[in-house]
């Protein structure tokens, strides 16, 4: 089940300001004038204020500044699958920067104040289009405007290779074990560089992904194409298409947990992960 968090922070940030401003504009001064009525000291129970509107009063500051921080500034996101390796690992928590492509409201989701967009090598969190109340995290491989095709496990970009430098096989830790003997590459692309896991025994497109099928492809205005950095274990644009510029979320920057069951140790945190910034 998917819990529509920003939904329930809107509903709450509205639940606990109105109540707030009720009591302000009409409780409170009935209260004062009950108690000046009957001669009660002003700490009686006619002008005490009741425990919902104190809660009320306490919370709605914390719940707007979470709101606000969450839909305009920052927000956490805790990395689920493999698709990213070694970028990102199963267990990673990141933080995703919410203004880098733009401010928008939260739960519509509109776009209010144009801060820039996404380039090729960013990182980004989306709202996966099959599945909007899903969030995904891909690499920009291709912006509007651009061609792109995969061929040979080699991205070609405005019909350029991109650079690849093999670093030697993978050795996987925790639930990342059984990536242990991919190829890991590292990619330069858009003048960002990164590591990448191949296999060489798979195609270079997945089963049923058919997006490239047919080679080159140019992206349209308004979207972008996306890829995983573990290219033969990612669900991505060579499977379902573009990701809309309205789906974007925000940009990935750091790493701030790294919490694996599966690791073989007492306490499972990658402690050296912890701070690191995303490539």
């Amino acid at each position: 089940m998917n819990i529509d968090f920003p939904l329930i922070l809107v509903l709450a940030t509205f639940i606990t300001g109105g109540i707030w401003l009720a009591d302000v504009l009409f409780l409170a001064p009935k209260r004062k004038q009950g108690a000046a009525g009957t001669y009660l000291d002003s700490g009686s129970e006619t002008d005490k204020e009741p425990i919902v509107v104190e809660y009320s009063r306490s919370f709605f500051p914390v719940i707007l500044a979470v709101l606000v921080l969450r839909s305009a500034v920052v927000e956490p996101f805790r990395i689920p699958s493999g698709s990213m390796m070694p970028t990102l690992l199963i267990g990673d928590f990141i933080l995703v920067n919410k203004f880098s492509y733009g401010i928008r409201l939260p739960v519509l989701n509109n776009k209010i104040i144009d801060l820039g967009e996404p380039e090729t090598g960013d990182v980004v969190v989306f709202r996966y289009p099959q599945e909007p109340t899903i969030d995904y995290i891909k690499r920009v491989v291709a912006v509007p405007g651009d061609t792109v095709d995969y061929r040979n496990k080699t991205i070609f970009i405005n019909g350029k290779a991109t650079k690849q430098v093999q670093m030697g096989l993978y050795n996987g830790t925790g639930s990342g074990e059984r990536m242990t003997g991919a190829l890991e590459n590292i990619e330069t692309l858009g003048g960002v560089e990164h590591s990448i896991l191949i296999n060489q025994l798979y195609p270079d497109l997945p089963p049923g992904c058919q997006m490239l099928a047919s080679g080159t492809i140019t992206v349209p205005e308004g979207y972008y194409f996306v890829m995983g950095d573990n290219r033969d274990n990612s669900n991505d644009s060579r499977c379902w298409g573009y990701v809309p510029e309205k789906n974007l979320v925000g940009k990935a920057f750091a790493i701030w947990m790294s919490w694996d069951s599966a690791r073989d140790s007492f306490l499972p945190i990658a402690w050296e992960r912890i701070g690191e910034g995303i490539d």
